[in-house]
């Protein structure tokens, strides 16, 4: 066995709260009215300017965000396929290198942990993102196997590209043969003097690129970029965190935390979730080998369902924010809405929701009981709502090869 950890980091200041990102510079720059979160320890921009302004870049011309606080783990070695095909519930074994695939790991009781991407970099050679920390449940479950695990968060600076003229963007910046780039392809190119890699992957359900440097060449691929704008040729606007929320939820993409509690996180036994009850059932392949939470989810796949996430679309103009559910107006609680968004290209709301089936059926009727402030008063009303089998809003240009052509 050769397992090993490296939790390798660049020049850290600990005695900032929140740890800058390689693009914090230009970030501080546009964050006109500093608004700022804390994304696993890193200072992140919540909103730059206005979530309508930073919303509608994303649908209607290029948004930029700065991904680099996502858990970022290098995973390589001789069983290092065999390591993550025994690690997550798809079956990986034939991903080829230079692509990327989305994938969901649990625990015994197959609960999820989190999901990710997972970067097949080269032969023997993986990347995992992940939302939340994992460092130690990957060495735990890495043992027995010829693998090294190295922690590269701080070593590898990312930046989110996405919305309609994304490729032009990346192509008039200097970015060469993207045409040829499908989705959830991974490709090395360069910039410049900058070696870039570019994987055709986002969160918005819609056309869009995630470019991945190293932290000294952060800057020059922003100022590369927003050199477009100066010049006239794009509208390109940083997005943050509230605007990657509600087009990731029109994209109908879950959020760990906010949609369902993490097996790790989750303090009664009831609060956790497995793929079935998200509504990720596809992720699980019992064809492969064994993997980590096969046992429990092969009995649960016998049973009835007893809850999933649903998208679900709620009539009128009230936020349903964190709103419960009912079977019937006055009728039974049936669940939670447990992300929610006023679409405005859709111009209802949209939400994804917590739902308790019977007889692994969903409810006929569902109902939400929502409550909204009118003139510092609280209002209660009713709403009806309607399940969505898929995505709120997906566009065709997200798949299409070359983009450019819708």
């Amino acid at each position: 066995m050769n397992t090993t950890a490296k939790n390798r980091s660049m020049a850290i200041d600990h005695r900032e709260v929140l740890q800058p990102s390689p693009f914090q510079a230009r970030v501080d720059e546009h964050c006109l009215v500093q608004n700022w979160m804390s994304w696993n320890g890193y200072k992140t921009a919540r909103i730059y300017d206005t979530l309508a302004s930073e919303y509608f870049a994303v649908r209607s011309t290029c948004s930029v965000m700065d991904l680099t606080p996502m858990e970022k783990y290098r995973i390589s070695g001789l069983q290092a396929k065999d390591f993550l095909n025994r690690l997550v519930t798809r079956d990986i074994s034939n991903l080829k290198p230079g692509r990327v695939t989305y994938v969901i790991w649990c625990n015994d009781e197959g609960k999820v942990l989190d999901d990710g991407t997972l970067f097949h970099l080269r032969e023997g050679d993986y990347r995992l993102c992940a939302q939340h920390h994992q460092l130690d449940w990957l060495l735990l479950s890495s043992l027995g196997f010829d693998v090294s695990i190295e922690h590269e968060t701080h070593e590898v600076a990312a930046l989110a590209i996405q919305g309609p003229t994304a490729f032009a963007v990346l192509t008039g910046a200097g970015i060469a043969d993207l045409d040829v780039v499908k989705p959830f392809d991974s490709v090395a190119r360069t910039l410049g003097d900058i070696d870039v890699m570019v994987s055709r992957t986002g969160f918005t359900g819609d056309l869009g690129y995630e470019c991945w440097v190293d932290p000294k060449d952060a800057l020059a691929l922003w100022d590369a970029i927003f050199a477009l704008k100066q010049q006239g040729l794009f509208d390109i606007r940083p997005i943050g965190l509230g605007a990657l929320d509600m087009v990731r939820i029109e994209a109908g993409f879950i959020m760990p935390g906010d949609d369902f509690n993490t097996a790790e996180t989750a303090v009664r036994a009831d609060r956790d979730r497995s793929p079935y009850e998200l509504g990720l059932g596809w992720l699980v392949n019992f064809d492969k080998p064994y993997f980590t939470g096969k046992r429990a989810l092969l009995a649960e796949a016998a049973r009835p369902a007893q809850r999933r996430l649903l998208k679900l679309v709620v009539e009128g103009n009230k936020p349903p924010q964190d709103a419960f559910l009912y079977d019937a107006k006055q009728g039974s609680r049936i669940g939670t809405i447990t992300s929610c968004v006023w679409s405005p290209i859709l111009k209802t709301n949209v939400t994804l929701a917590d739902v308790t089936f019977t007889d692994g059926k969903p409810p006929s009727e569902i109902w939400a009981e929502i409550y909204y402030q009118k003139e510092l008063e609280w209002r209660a009303t009713w709403a009806v709502c309607r399940i969505s089998e898929k995505a709120f809003w997906i566009h065709p240009r997200s798949s299409a090869t070359p983009p450019n052509n819708l």
